[in-house]
């Protein structure tokens, strides 16, 4: 092996990383250690939602938490057959400046604004006589964080007794990397974060609760459909050279090395009205690559936005009955990016088993497509999805019926014995990742000289995390063999644990449909193995011919699941694989014993598992709240740079105005949209909205200054479609203003842009 060399940038690099590790770890121990605490959830208190207009805060909001009563369930009818369906959709978006964004990790990667609101989408379905239902939550984030999923089921028993439940209520991200970091409570998360936020958290739950609340309250008798069709030209597998070390008898069963197949959902009332539709399909939303700083769902989201647009006419975006989620599945190893990876500056193929360029290394080797721009690519992406899932909800014919089940345990994954035959047995491990987990993907690449493909440790990274850290014990080497240990996340437990130990498994049946929900990201071949273990156990206790779908990114985040063979070769997937080679077997035989009890209907026998911590004292973000200042004879909203008088189909309104910080409007929700976009109506004399922030042809963007000072800019795209007119924008926001000696409030405000005409030609 060739002697590993550092340039001086690169040496000058590692020694700033090593004071900032330092520096850290300082505050941490100071901060936080000796006052972090733990308890058992059902013990946790939470602030509650925000309040009036005018909102005093403080650094932490410590707010108490609001009881509200038992809510029972509505009185049902009963003399049908097929389901009752209930849908609903809340803003979930958090603060949209200050804070990370989720998914690549990569400093400096923060928000800056807005290019679409996100969204919780809730589906509650529940049998005839009402004694059995199941609620799943599709929501525009990263990955459900195990403190949102357990503040969420308290605030739900809080509210509805024992109606909706850990068994039968699924949290599933859809894992657009474009939505705030913040929500997490595992250290390793809450890095990645740049802290705890407190205000992105509480924003995400309320919205969560009330897209629930709407589903329950619009609960109808209905019916469902399930369709079956293949998604063509939308993923690669980003880790063929991972995907090639399984089997070749296994492989040659498939015809492609991604799972093309998209599952929909169809919900009807019993007048054949369209309710919603949930569709699952295997794709890494990261279309929007990490150089961007605009909050957004990605194509996942896009796709959302077109069926609910399509569904709902002559409503706004993210308004209308008509609820579309696309969820995630088994997306660990499938990249949206067509094109495939090219060296950056060649432009050459870099599609190799270490994902590395000649210059730069795996840094340069970045995959894209198919669009021209990331934004491009995530509308071709998103319409692609659309346009599947619109002609297999329109021909869906396959009614669902039957029975509704659910299962439900904890579990501790470092802990799970594996029957590999009749003789051996293996054991999974306690979390770690290793080096290839720092190199990223050609999606989004890491830092350093790390590469994909990594199966020997670095005595240079290794001597700093050893001085950083401290060393990874020989167990937990010894156990994640071949990985090379970069960060032995499972033995380091302050100011809290690093990883989860304990995790959530879960199968809810709906008629032949299974829906196992997952806590992380299957691979191609491990979802393909662990659906048809499933699928084989209910076949073996008597339930023939079951759908199994794969539910992603569910209640809880534990990075990646390869399959063994993968794990060997340690790419990024492996190296993220954080219980040991033996992860994936460990699922299918957990989900197996889920399945069996519901075939058997033996679930009340299983056991509940140990229950999962609640953490108190999170290391909260360094950056301060700051009072917006306008400039000297300013005021917050005065126009800065007027529209033109003029535009044609095509072109860009851009109008720039004094702003304020907008995470303030993710404390004092006044106003529900950061802009609007709005004609006059000649017959009527008044001024209607034609967009809002929901739009993708809007942009919102936040230049922050000095001293609480800041501008915002407005864009709208002209679409083709739009009627030629007299428009107008419209900014709102909410400033920050403490008085001396008293505590600090949020006010709103708004403001309107001079007139402009928009022309065909």
């Amino acid at each position: 092996m060739a002697k590993q060399t550092f340039s001086t940038l690169e040496t000058f690099l590692i020694f700033l990383l090593l004071m900032m590790t330092a520096i850290t770890v300082a505050l941490l121990s100071l901060l936080f250690i000796t006052s972090g605490t733990i308890e058992n959830h059902k013990d946790s208190g939470f602030p509650s939602t925000q309040g009036p207009t005018v909102t005093p805060v403080s650094p932490v909001m410590s707010t108490p938490v609001l009881t509200l009563p038992s809510t029972p369930a509505p009185t049902l009818f009963t003399n049908f057959t097929g389901y009752h369906i209930g849908v609903g959709r809340a803003d979930c978006t958090g603060q949209v400046a200050d804070i990370n964004l989720m998914g690549y990790s990569k400093r400096g990667q923060n928000a800056r604004g807005l290019l679409t609101r996100l969204f919780s989408r809730a589906f509650i379905m529940a049998e005839p006589d009402g004694s059995n239902r199941m609620a799943f939550i599709s929501i525009d984030i990263g990955m459900v964080s195990q403190r949102m999923r357990l503040e969420v089921l308290k605030r739900l028993q809080s509210k509805y007794g024992s109606l909706y439940r850990r068994d039968n209520v699924i949290l599933s991200g859809t894992h657009t990397h474009s939505a705030p970091a913040g929500y997490f409570q595992y250290t390793v998360f809450v890095i990645a974060s740049e802290g705890f936020s407190n205000r992105t958290f509480e924003y995400m739950v309320t919205g969560i609760m009330k897209s629930i609340e709407i589903a329950h309250t619009n609960m109808k008798p209905g019916k469902l459909f399930i369709n079956k069709g293949n998604v063509d030209g939308a993923q690669i597998n980003r880790s063929p050279f991972s995907y090639l070390q399984n089997p070749q008898s296994e492989r040659a069963r498939y015809s492609s090395n991604t799972d093309k197949e998209m599952i929909v959902l169809k919900m009807v009332d019993l007048n054949g009205d369209d309710l919603g539709l949930i569709s699952w399909f295997a794709i890494h939303p990261v279309s929007m690559n990490n150089s961007n700083h605009l909050v957004n769902s990605d194509n996942m989201g896009y796709a959302s936005y077109l069926f609910e647009q399509e569904k709902n006419k002559e409503h706004l975006p993210g308004q209308g009955p008509f609820v579309a989620a696309f969820a995630s599945s088994n997306l660990g190893d499938v990249s949206p990016n067509t094109r495939g990876p090219r060296c950056t500056d060649t432009g050459e193929s870099c599609d190799n088993a270490n994902s590395t360029c000649p210059s730069g290394g795996s840094t340069m080797c970045v995959a894209m497509g198919p669009g021209d721009n990331m934004l491009n690519s995530t509308q071709i992406i998103g319409r692609m999805m659309y346009q599947a899932a619109k002609e297999l909800y329109a021909s869906a014919s396959q009614e669902l019926t039957g029975p509704l089940m659910s299962a439900h345990q904890w579990v501790n994954m470092t802990n799970v014995t594996v029957s590999l035959n009749s003789t051996h047995t293996a054991k999974t491990c306690k979390p770690a990742l290793g080096y290839s987990f720092a190199a990223g993907t050609i999606d989004g690449a890491g830092t350093f000289n790390f590469t994909q493909g990594t199966t020997v440790s670095n005595p240079f990274w290794d001597n700093i995390r050893d001085q950083v850290l401290g060393k990874p014990s020989d167990e937990i080497k010894e156990c994640h063999k071949p990985k090379p240990v970069l960060i032995h996340t499972g033995e380091l437990t302050k100011p809290h644990p690093w990883h989860p130990d304990i995790v959530d498994v879960q199968i809810i049946t709906l008629g032949s449909l299974v829906i196992t929900a997952v806590p992380g990201e299957f691979t191609t071949m491990s979802g393909r193995r662990f659906r048809e273990a499933i699928k084989t156990e209910f076949a073996t206790y008597g339930m023939q011919n079951m759908t199994v779908v794969i539910s992603g990114l569910c209640n809880g985040y534990t990075h990646y699941i390869a399959t063994y063979e993968e794990y060997q070769v340690q790419r990024y997937e492996a190296a993220s694989t954080i219980y040991g080679p033996h992860t994936l077997s460990a699922y299918i035989q957990l989900y197996r014993v889920l399945a069996k009890a519901i075939a058997m209907d033996t679930i009340a026998n299983l056991s509940s598992g140990p229950e999962p911590p609640f953490f108190k004292q999170l290391i909260t973000s360094l950056i301060p709240n700051i009072v917006d200042r306008p400039p000297m004879g300013k005021n917050f909203g005065d126009v800065l740079q007027p529209p033109n008088p003029k535009y044609r189909l095509g072109e860009v309104v851009e109008v720039t105005f004094v702003g304020a910080n907008p995470k303030n409007s993710a404390e004092n929700r006044t106003h529900q949209t950061f802009l609007t976009v709005e004609k006059y109506e000649d017959t009527s004399t008044t001024w209607h909205a034609v967009h809002n922030d929901v739009s993708w042809e809007t942009r919102f963007y936040w230049h922050k200054g000095l001293l609480g000072r800041s501008n915002a800019t407005i864009e709208w795209h002209i679409p083709e479609t739009a009627q030629p007119g007299i428009y107008r924008i419209r900014y709102f926001g909410h400033n920050r203003k403490q008085d001396l000696l008293k505590p600090a409030v949020i006010l709103p405000f708004e403001s309107t842009s001079s007139s402009f005409e928009v022309v065909t030609t």
